[in-house]
């Protein structure tokens, strides 16, 4: 059996194995061996501290449970209270979270917290805007493999914060036919037309993915057209996916017309320069996925500042 879509991200202990590698890397970045020489100066060993993040804009939040991991991670002393979840859209300025513990761990991290926060409600902010210009035509706006190396399923956790689907997170998912596939297989098959080539390409791998399924593996198989001629060709062949690419939206409502006609099973993805502007009228060709690359590479980061929570004299004396 094929699966119906590709693997959806959720925040599991797969990603956090990703995470802590970053973390890692993150923290060595920043401290060195282990200093924090402004901090050692002024904050004394002991101190205690209470600070808030706070979300400077509006927009949609991911990446929360990071700051629970990253504090674990740092000192079993520091505590973190989540005033939002990941998902929420949070329409004004305000705290999302407030951190209890050392000061001087809280000082070490903060910016590593701020830096990974902002990315990944960035992406769910941007997911989110197109998900919502889309609303009510049926398609779904998918992610790309365009995404920071290392920060692959983190920023497919995001766009899952914001609406958005995740295709492929790896090449080792599914298979996708693209143009340097068939320029490599152009020089093998000197007689086939573009056409007859995705098209000869496609039965080629889902001879493959049948050779594949004793062991388990049931692999979607999808293939990039890029005319309306090859893709009636490609139509014939059978794949799960036909990914449209850089078609006008009279191209794809033609492209809808030919599928429901040929092989209404085949979904269909637009792909290729889709920006806020443009989406809607994709969206209303008829095709059932749309994928953006912007989403991951072109997000503007949130921007979060970290606060200290001070102490009145009451308080004070209460804990001296």
């Amino acid at each position: 059996m094929v699966p119906a879509d590709f693997e959806q991200i959720t925040w599991d202990e797969q990603l956090e194995q990703d995470l802590s590698l970053l973390v890692d890397l993150a923290l060595k970045e920043d401290l060195g061996d282990w200093h924090d020489w402004t901090t050692e100066a002024l904050i004394p060993p002991d101190a205690p501290g209470q600070a808030a993040i706070i979300l400077q804009s509006p927009g949609v939040l991911a990446g929360l449970p990071a700051v629970q991991f990253i504090l674990a991670r740092t000192d079993p002393q520091l505590a973190v209270k989540l005033l939002v979840e990941d998902g929420d859209f949070v329409p004004t300025p305000g705290p999302v979270a407030e951190i209890s513990g050392p000061a001087r761990k809280i000082l070490c991290v903060e910016r590593i917290i701020l830096n990974i926060l902002g990315r990944l409600s960035g992406i769910a902010t941007l997911t989110r805007q197109f998900v919502k210009a889309v609303e009510g035509t049926g398609a779904r706006i998918f992610d790309t493999r365009k995404t920071t190396p290392g920060w692959r399923r983190l920023e497919k956790y995001a766009v899952r914060c914001g609406g958005g689907w995740n295709h492929r997170c790896g090449l080792h998912e599914g298979i996708l036919i693209k143009d340097n596939h068939l320029s490599f297989l152009a020089e093998r098959y000197p007689g086939l037309s573009p056409g007859q080539l995705a098209a000869e390409a496609v039965r080629k791998a889902l001879r493959y993915r049948e050779a594949l399924a004793p062991q388990g593996r049931y692999l979607l198989v999808e293939v990039e057209v890029e005319s309306l001629q090859d893709f009636e060709l490609v139509l014939e062949a059978g794949p799960d996916l036909v990914l449209l690419d850089n078609m006008s939206p009279r191209e794809l409502r033609q492209a809808v017309e030919v599928r429901n006609r040929l092989n209404p099973k085949v979904e269909l993805e637009a792909s290729g320069g889709i920006t806020l502007e443009t989406v809607r009228q994709i969206a209303e060709t008829g095709v059932e996925r749309i994928s953006v690359g912007a989403l991951t590479h072109s997000a503007k980061a949130l921007d979060f500042s970290l606060e200290w929570i001070l102490r009145t004299p009451k308080d004070r004396l209460a804990n001296s």
